[in-house]
Formats: structure tokens, C-alpha cells, sequence
């Protein structure tokens, strides 16, 4: 199985999963985030996946500058990243196109 099917995958269960828990939810998505890092072990578990969240960002731009592409690409999923931290790396991973690096030296990838 490849990159691209697995990415679909996570992404729509991921996203269901999330329509689904968000139309029940008793609170705003900023209430929810507020009480997640009003205590020491969940705000762990939050800055741990934010640090993760920055990282995909950070391989995400590189890669869309690599092909050659601008800043406007990178923004929506910069944005999906930010709020929904794992869709938008499951997002660009699903349509990341398979051409090869636009004018990359090996070390530079």
C-alpha cells in the first residue's frame, strides 16, 4: 500500500470522525482547545502534537518550494494544519503530485 492511499484513508476517517464529533460537541472548538491546555498533562499532549504540527509545516513548505510551486500553495494546508493539525499533512500527502523536483540538487531535497 502507498503514501498516497494511506493518507486518503486517514484522511477521510479522520475527517468523519471529526464532522461527527464536532456537530455533538457541547462547546466551541476554542472552549475545547482553552480547557485541553488549562492543565499540565493535556497541554503536554497539545505542545507535543503543535510540535508536530510545526515540523509537517516546515517538510511541507520545503517541499512545495522544491516543486517549483508558491506560497499560495502552501496556505491552505498551513491553515487545515494549524486548526485540525493532522488533516493537513494527510491532505497534502493525498494530492501531493508524483512529478519529479523542479531544478533540486540531491542535497538540497
Amino acid at each position: 500500500m502507498n503514501i498516497r492511499v494511506v493518507s486518503v484513508i486517514l484522511l477521510v476517517g479522520f475527517t468523519g470522525f471529526t464532522v461527527f464529533t464536532m456537530s455533538i460537541a457541547q462547546q466551541s472548538l476554542l472552549s475545547f482547545g482553552y480547557e485541553l491546555v488549562s492543565s499540565p498533562d493535556t497541554a503536554q499532549v497539545v505542545m507535543d502534537l503543535y510540535i508536530m504540527a510545526v515540523l509537517a509545516l516546515v517538510w511541507m513548505y520545503d517541499d512545495i518550494k522544491a516543486r517549483g510551486k508558491t506560497l499560495k500553495h502552501w496556505l491552505p494546508y498551513a491553515a487545515l494544519t494549524l486548526v485540525f493539525v493532522s488533516m493537513g499533512p494527510l491532505l497534502y500527502l493525498a494530492l501531493k503530485p508524483k512529478q519529479n523536483l523542479v531544478n533540486a540538487a540531491p542535497a538540497d531535497r
